[in-house]
């Protein structure tokens, strides 16, 4: 029996849209996908607060947990000033949190595992930063590259350190996501896989065997449901930090 972990990772076309020169532009597993995540959240929200009752009931419950959660990161990180970045980070948060719970079914596609999605979030991040800091402070938003108290004689290589640190988050920031997705859900893979290739080569000896390895799948599967939300969370608040910089330069 073959375990092939990577095969739940391919894009598959669902249909053909057009052609551009020889690349074909395609309605992807990955497309399909985001536009369930989309939809799912569309739905909690405007299905969770159309009635607004008083006593709210569940999904109305989980809709404004969701707001307080995202809207009190952002105070605690970015100030009140912050606030109005709210649209951004909490569409983030949501895509990214309900992507990767969508992807822990069996059987689905996990979009957050495939780096060009990440890059692009994480991309979207970074220009935010970048044109919001020039546009509201100018020539000061560059003195985050300039750290209070710095001896001047190392100055010059603390600055390098900054810069680079400040271009290379964008990589860090997907590549996150991206790994932490992908391994867990390799790992998940093969386990499962341990307990079916027991079962179809040993019998009912190596159902027993498989017994461990199931237990593993499950705890892993949990661990699962824990990762998907905590990457969602370290995501958004990194945005917060990153925004922070753009909001209050220098502090």
């Amino acid at each position: 029996m073959k375990i092939d972990p990577i095969h739940q990772f391919n894009i598959e076309p669902i249909f053909t849209i057009g052609h551009i020169g020889n690349h074909t532009i395609a309605f992807t597993n990955s497309t399909l996908y985001m536009f369930i995540a989309v939809a799912a959240i569309s739905l909690l929200m405007i299905g969770g607060m159309s009635r607004g009752q008083l006593v709210p009931g569940r999904l109305q419950s989980i809709a404004e947990i969701s707001y307080e959660f995202v809207a009190s990161t952002i105070r605690s990180t970015a100030g009140a000033e912050g606030m109005k970045f709210f649209p951004l980070i909490f569409s983030l948060f949501m895509f990214i949190c309900i992507s990767n719970l969508i992807g822990i079914i069996p059987y689905t596609f996990t979009v957050s595992s495939h780096l060009i999605v990440t890059a692009a979030l994480a991309l979207l991040v970074f220009f935010t930063v970048l044109i919001y800091g020039v546009y509201k402070n100018g020539l000061k938003f560059f003195s985050i590259f300039v750290p209070h108290g710095v001896p001047i004689y190392i100055l010059p290589l603390v600055m390098f350190i900054e810069i680079l640190s400040f271009f290379l988050r964008p990589v860090s920031h997907s590549v996150r996501l991206f790994a932490n997705m992908l391994a867990g859900h390799i790992a998940l893979k093969v386990f499962a896989g341990f307990v079916a290739m027991l079962g179809v080569s040993l019998g009912a000896l190596g159902w027993l065997g498989g017994m461990l390895p199931l237990a593993l799948t499950v705890a892993l599967t949990a661990l699962e449901l824990l990762v998907a939300f905590l990457q969602a969370y370290v995501f958004a608040i990194l945005t917060c930090i990153y925004l922070n910089d753009a909001i209050h330069p220098g502090h």
